[in-house]
């Protein structure tokens, strides 16, 4: 029984370390390997992207920092498992992830962007009761000092009784 449910091209997205044993000049030519590895797979590469080198959150192989590249492409469910094969023994690659990505509709960014706007404008809301806040304190130490100097000069004055 095959393991591919269906035939159809979904978009993907390969995150994956190059260890820093390479410079930067040797690990350009390793992401275009991977690359190749996609398309001759059957993936077509939608968008490829060197992050950069960073300290890993643990060692891998007795590496601690390594070149982060992120590539999205599209493929076909036996596509994918060849290249989830070959990446698991290419040794130039210490890890990589590949997850589903999901297809945003126009009705799917539109409302995304709505969202964005409702958080922009609830965080906008919220600082301005903030300094609100700040202001009427600031208000309530200025009537306290006042009554500090009242206090004061009653004091300072001989005649109390």
């Amino acid at each position: 029984m095959s393991r591919v449910k269906n035939a159809d091209k979904y978009s993907y997205e390969l995150l994956y370390i190059i260890p820093n044993k390479y410079t930067d000049e040797e690990a350009a030519p390793i992401a275009k390997n991977v690359e190749e590895i996609i398309t001759k797979n059957g993936g077509s590469i939608i968008i490829s992207e060197a992050w950069e080198k960073r300290r890993l959150a643990y060692p891998i192989s007795g590496f601690n920092r390594g070149y982060y590249f992120i590539v999205e492409f599209r493929a076909e469910g036996e596509g994918l498992n060849k290249i989830n094969e070959t990446l698991r023994i290419f040794k130039e690659v210490i890890r990589y992830q590949i997850i589903k990505k999901e297809i945003k509709t126009a009705k799917k960014l539109e409302e995304e962007k709505e969202v964005a706007q409702k958080i922009a404008a609830k965080k906008e809301e919220t600082e301005k009761k903030e300094k609100e806040k700040d202001k009427s304190k600031d208000e309530t130490k200025l009537k306290l000092k006042d009554l500090d100097a009242k206090l004061d000069r009653i004091l300072d004055t001989d005649d109390l009784l």
